[in-house]
């Protein structure tokens, strides 16, 4: 028997946001049974985590930092 869940529960089993699984279904990645209210309810049997992370991407990482005064320009080498 398949378990059903609401967006939270989901959201959280994958370790992803509730706004994510939104544009996952958007994007027809996921597909959610709808309640009578429209209420989104997913199989917890079809969330796989690993279908829905791409491989990372090489990135690059760029920081930037300020000092709001001579005294804390060291800070900076930490």
């Amino acid at each position: 028997m398949n378990r059903y869940c609401a967006i939270g529960e989901a959201s959280e089993a994958l370790g992803v946001s509730i706004t994510t699984l939104r544009r996952w279904e958007r994007e027809g990645k996921v597909i959610p049974e709808r309640t009578a209210a429209g209420h989104r309810r997913y199989d917890l049997a079809k969330l796989k985590p690993e279908l829905f992370h791409a491989a990372p991407q090489n990135r690059k990482t760029i920081a930037y930092a300020r000092v709001s005064s001579h005294d804390q320009k060291n800070d900076l080498e930490r």
